[in-house]
């Protein structure tokens, strides 16, 4: 039977975020309220009858893990199978492999034990809801070796740039991957793979001391392998930028997007036990997010509040992102701000940034 395994790989994720990623990687981010980005990858691969699910992570994981646990929130608690956090192994004397070729060489056991035998390959930072089973049956229809998912973007952002643009002959095969940012039709990073072809391009890429196996492995060996593509309509977002962050939020607020983003399949993410948002005699509440467990009595307009806020009479946010357990005083004025989680703002302070350039608070700050 053909099946899929998982995998999210992290590597080649830069921590671009400034303050947002002083003490978490990329995947760990909030998002939306009571996500993180990696909710997205992982409700995905679930939702596309996956059940066993490896992420790579180099460093900055300690959130990661706690958000992640045993898999529960996602299904992948199991007894075979299941999810895998998998950090590169130093151990091996012999080791010579570079970049992520590191970590699928020392952690080649979870694809010899995995019985699927393709590989659904996925980052973090593109943000989306879909399950990937019609990109996999059309994987096998064509016998492909690989299957690159791509997307077509009607407006070219700097969010755009860091990624490879698919160029395709009119049965759909892959002649190029270029960096021409005219071309709208962008890569994902989301691929599916035959997992011996996967093993043997590891291989391959050590060998020629490379270290980036989707570059050096599949991109620069277009003419060696059948490469097929697969376009994605949903509603998405690439996420690799502050401004991005800010702005990829600040469009949730307009229903259609929210809806188109959350509809079924659901998006997963960790069970936590809150109570209902409180609103207190003088709050006012116009566009928002409020997630569980807020105290709202102030003004918030179109901001997103993730669980905990407390939120004091007399104060106003405007177009902002405040994350867990955010404590704001009496008199405070937040406007095009984004407080990371735990920072207190006392009482009177004002602060304000740009819709293009949102002042950030790193987490745990009293301001």
């Amino acid at each position: 039977m053909e099946r899929m395994m998982g995998l999210i790989n992290l590597e080649h994720e830069h921590h671009v975020f400034n303050e947002l990623t002083y003490f978490r990687n990329n995947a760990s981010l909030p998002f939306a309220g009571r996500y993180r980005l990696i909710d997205f990858a992982l409700s995905n691969m679930t939702n596309s009858g996956i059940e066993e699910v490896a992420v790579f992570v180099r460093n900055k994981y300690r959130s990661l893990l706690d958000h992640l646990g045993t898999g529960d929130s996602w299904d992948l608690d199991r007894r075979h199978g299941g999810l895998f956090i998998l950090p590169p192994d130093w151990n091996d004397p012999t080791d010579r492999s570079l970049g992520d070729l590191s970590f699928f060489h020392n952690n080649r056991d979870y694809f010899y034990r995995g019985k699927a035998n393709h590989v659904l390959v996925s980052g973090s930072q593109f943000i989306a809801n879909t399950d990937y089973k019609d990109a996999f049956k059309r994987h096998l229809i064509h016998d492909a070796d690989v299957t690159v998912i791509y997307t077509d973007v009607d407006t070219i952002g700097p969010e755009h740039q860091a990624y490879y643009r698919v160029e395709t002959d009119q049965d759909g095969w892959v002649t190029q991957m270029t960096n021409d940012h005219r071309n709208p039709n962008v890569f994902t990073g989301v691929y599916i793979i035959k997992k011996e072809l996967l093993l043997d391009i590891v291989d391959y890429c050590i060998a020629y001391n490379y270290d980036n196996l989707f570059m050096n492995g599949i991109k620069e060996r277009l003419q060696e392998l059948k490469v097929y593509s697969y376009r994605f309509e949903g509603y998405h977002a690439f996420i690799n930028t502050t401004e991005s962050y800010y702005r990829e939020n600040m469009k949730l607020l307009q229903e259609q997007n929210f809806l188109r983003l959350f509809q079924k399949p659901f998006i997963r993410t960790k069970v936590s036990s809150n109570p209902p948002v409180k609103y207190q005699a003088q709050a006012v509440v116009n566009n928002s997010i409020i997630a569980n467990g807020c105290i709202i009595n102030g003004d918030v307009e179109n901001s997103i509040l993730f669980r905990g806020v407390e939120v004091s009479e007399h104060s106003q946010i405007r177009n902002s992102i405040i994350m867990q357990r955010c404590k704001i005083e009496e008199d405070v004025y937040l406007e095009n701000v984004i407080l990371d989680k735990d920072v207190h703002v006392k009482s009177g302070q004002r602060i304000i940034g740009t819709k293009e350039k949102p002042y950030i608070v790193a987490k745990r700050q009293v301001v």
